[in-house]
């Protein structure tokens, strides 16, 4: 044998002959990888065909072949413009408003839309009945979102107060293009002819109005080359914003690109669990091994040929485990569907994704012999004397090949990373998260061992220091075992904790002592009498606020147009394009932070320079500092203004937050409306409240956040519940390598035990031993992934979500409780054999 090398097909035999006696073992192997990649696939299966059906409803997701929108009326001459290449033209106008359903004096604010034309062109507004979409139009009818309907009990033939108008409810909105059935909750639409507009006297000065013109071509007109060559320059010289049928397929699906992006990554972390039992399997497994590679060394066999053996039975189980969760995935993706309902913006077609499958198979054969040679090229080194001395010592020193394998695995994580979120840096921080923690998990669990070697409390019973002494001896599963719970424990946790910051925020305004009412677009004649309406409900007034709208004018001296021509400059045109709206006040409010320069809040005649206040973020998109100039028109009229300070300020406080603040003295005489502030205390006040400014005022509007907060609750909560769903991948997997790592553990300990009960040891001690051993191995995993979690999670907080991290301690309690246990149950399950049966009787089993 050592004259020549041995075939391919020789050592698939030698494979199969020696697996015949392993298969319940190897199947541990299998079972690990499954569920991880059973999730892989049924991610991007259905991320595959949601992007295919967001391919071919693209139109019918915007409606038209193009829309062209603004925040002032689209000017007559892009109307006569778009006329005169022949398109078919509709138009909106939409903005937030009060409702009010005379049937039981029920009010709500909605988005109300007034539409002409025949939008849509492409896909429909699904009502029911079918037909109110199409009669509505024309007459004085409306349609009403089916969830705001159900809320109030309205029924078609009802009627709806839409200002100082009332229109018969015609049918109820199931469905608008484009628009995911979750979002309607937060402003349901109700639709209203055109023509009708006027008379509700619901545009009154400031309020916030979106217009928008849809248009349809030709067939055969090639919309995307005429877009480029004509349409999108006359759009940019009138400053009007425009979404075709490419931006909006293109948005669409990156943002579902995204979410199914960050899914794929917690089912790729379930993936790296059972890749963990894989290296726990084929550690112990080689190990096992040593003596028949030892014996094959001295036949004249080399090393390598023992790993070329093991290594295509690796192969082999990582192939079918590969094979049966891809096709357990495909399965499992039949589900998704009803699990994103309302969380889409189109119906999913499901259906079989091979290229979703293979790419599952793949990464799952990839990274499980990644894994598993860790372990096995250990198998080159095997001296032939180990099958005369089994103490027989290998060569010392580090293998270089586990260097190169250590970084194949990390670059297979970073590259996998990088395709689910585009963006190397946030792959890199991933990956980087990943090693820190199996690094802190190994450096516990070497620590640990250290510990109780060097200071072995020799005076505790027999017991204790057996118990203790399995946490170092040879053969020990400490270091596996830990990394195993603790990583498990520490991916659970941070999912709870990242839905628990999610709740927070939202819960953050549902304080007591935080406002939750909002009245605006009051007018100048309406304030007073609706801060003595206010009073008259004994209801706080806790602030009132003069909104001004005005755009920019220059920037340093610089007209706006001279800066859009400069490319130098990097002002983005989202801040020269915007509408802003301002307040001026002689005071700062508690939300907000000078961190440059100094408040002025007065300006005592019009002599003096008038400094405004910027906040941080928009000072850095203007690339403007304390002291520079700006210059806004407030409606026709010019203002110029200098940088006075820039202020950091808290968004989160439910209160009027401005990008620019000017001083008092200044924007008294301009055109604006108010804004009122209060707290209701129960919902009763709060809806009697709303009727009688619905009826006195109909054109101020009126959010009520705690019926925000219930809706945006809902979401967080369906969101929530798709996060669990993928999260059960990584505990069911957790839970599978966990009982397979004590399993094989259980082969390591078992001469140990019969040992033990031949020379007396009763079956209480040894039970009592390892229970002892696995509650301190379950104990200091679960604390350390725990700790694990709470500094991710602390990270997330600070950085990504900015908000207080204030973990709960009852959920951690649990989950400390649970995984402990059940490492607890689960390794003495694996003592009955030898408990419960004669010690020769389970050496004979064993040999």
């Amino acid at each position: 044998m050592n004259q020549q090398q041995p075939s391919l097909a020789w050592l698939f035999k030698m494979a199969w002959r020696d697996s015949r006696r392993n298969r319940s073992r190897l199947l541990l192997f299998v079972s690990s990888i499954v569920l991880g990649i059973a999730a892989l696939v049924a991610i991007n299966s259905f991320s595959d065909n949601l992007q295919q059906d967001i391919e071919g409803e693209a139109k019918a997701l915007l409606g038209a072949d193009l829309v062209v929108e603004s925040r002032q009326p689209i000017p007559e001459t892009v109307v006569q413009y778009f006329d005169s290449l022949g398109a078919r033209r509709s138009q909106e106008v939409s903005f937030a408003s009060m409702v009010l359903f005379p049937k039981n004096n029920g009010t709500r604010l909605v988005q109300v839309r007034a539409l002409d034309g025949e939008y849509p062109y492409y896909g429909s507004i699904e009502t029911d009945p079918v037909s109110a979409s199409r009669d509505f139009r024309g007459v004085q009818k409306a349609l009403a979102d089916n969830t705001l309907m159900l809320q109030f009990d309205a029924e078609p033939g009802d009627s709806i107060k839409v200002g100082e108008l009332s229109f018969l409810l015609e049918g109820r909105i199931h469905k608008v293009p484009g628009q995911p059935g979750i979002t309607a909750t937060v402003a349901p639409p109700v639709y209203i002819p055109m023509e009708y507009l006027e008379a509700t006297g619901l545009l009154q000065k400031g309020s916030r109005l979106n217009y928008k013109l849809y248009l349809k071509f030709d067939e055969g007109v090639d919309v995307q080359t005429l877009l480029a060559e004509e349409i999108e320059p006359t759009l940019e010289k009138e400053e009007l914003r425009y979404d075709d049928v490419e931006e909006r397929k293109e948005e669409i699906g990156d943002t579902y690109q995204n979410l199914t992006g960050f899914l794929n990554l917690v089912a790729f972390v379930a993936l790296l669990l059972g890749c963990i039992g894989v290296a726990s399997a084929v550690h112990i497994y080689v190990r096992e091994k040593i003596l028949s590679v030892a014996i094959l060394r001295c036949l004249g066999g080399k090393g390598k040929y023992g790993l070329g053996i093991f290594l295509i039975q690796i192969a082999i189980m990582g192939l079918l485990g590969s094979v049966l969760g891809a096709a357990l995935g495909a399965s499992i993706q039949f589900l998704l569907p009803e699990i994103f309902a309302g969380l889409l913006p189109v119906e999913v077609d499901v259906a079989i994704s091979w290229s979703a499958i293979i790419q599952g198979i793949l990464i799952g054969l990839i990274i499980s012999i990644l894994f598993a040679l860790l372990p096995l090229i250990a198998v080159r080194k095997v001296s032939p004397l180990r099958t005369i001395r089994a103490s027989h010592e290998e060569e010392s020193g580090q293998d270089p090949w586990q260097y190169l394998i250590i970084s194949l695995v990390i670059l297979f994580v970073g590259v996998f990373s990088y395709f689910q979120l585009e963006s190397w840096k946030e792959a890199g921080l991933f990956t980087l998260g990943i090693v820190l923690a199996f690094m802190l998990l190994g450096a516990i669990a070497r620590l640990m061992m250290w510990v109780v070697k060097k200071y072995f409390p020799v005076s505790w019973s027999y017991v204790s220091r057996q118990s203790l002494a399995n946490l170092y001896r040879p053969n020990n599963q400490t270091l596996i075992l830990i990394v195993t719970i603790g990583l498990g424990t520490a991916l659970i946790s941070t999912l709870f904790f990242v839905q628990d910051l999610l709740l927070d925020k939202v819960e953050l305004t549902a304080k007591e002592d935080q406002p939750n009412m909002v009245l605006f677009d009051i007018q100048d004649d309406q304030e007073e009498d609706l801060v003595q309406l206010t009073q008259s409900y004994e209801l706080p007034v806790l602030q009132r606020v003069p909104i001004v709208s005005m755009r920019l004018h220059g920037i340093k001296g610089r007209s706006i147009s001279e800066i859009k021509e400069d490319t130098t400059d990097h002002i983005r045109n989202r801040v020269l394009n915007r509408e802003y709206r301002v307040t001026y006040r002689d005071s700062l409010v508690d939300s907000e932070t000078i961190i440059e320069g100094k408040w002025k809040g007065e300006v005592s005649s019009p002599q003096d320079t008038v400094w405004v206040s910027l906040e941080d973020g928009i000072a850095e998109d203007m690339k403007v500092s304390v002291g520079d100039k700006l210059s806004f028109n407030v409606q026709g009229a010019i203002i110029e203004a200098y940088v006075g300070s820039i202020r950091e300020v808290d968004w989160q406080r439910v209160q009027t937050n401005f990008l620019v603040v000017f001083p008092k003295g200044v924007l008294e005489r301009a055109p604006k409306f108010h804004v009122l502030i209060t707290r209701v205390e129960s919902n009763q006040i709060a809806a009697r409240f709303q009727q009688a400014v619905v009826k006195e005022y109909p054109n101020v509007s009126i959010v009520d956040l705690q019926l925000i907060l219930k809706t945006v609750d809902e979401i967080v909560s369906k969101v929530s519940f798709v996060i669990r769903f993928m999260a059960f991948f990584s505990i069911i997997t957790g839970i599978i390598v966990l009982i397979g790592s004590v399993i094989i553990s259980k082969f390591q300990r078992i001469q140990e035990s019969v040992l033990l009960r031949t020379i007396g040891a009763s079956r209480r001690q040894i039970l009592s031993i390892n229970a002892m051993e696995y509650f301190f191995l379950g104990s200091l995993a679960t604390l350390t992934g725990v700790l694990i979690s709470m500094l991710a999670s602390w990270a997330l907080a600070q950085f990504s979500f900015e908000t207080p991290f204030n973990p709960s301690l009852l959920p951690l309690l649990v989950t400390y409780i649970i995984i402990t246990g059940l490492t607890v149950l689960i390794g003495l399950s694996n003592s009955r054999e030898i408990v419960n049966n004669p010690p020769l009787e389970v050496l004979r089993k064993e040999v």
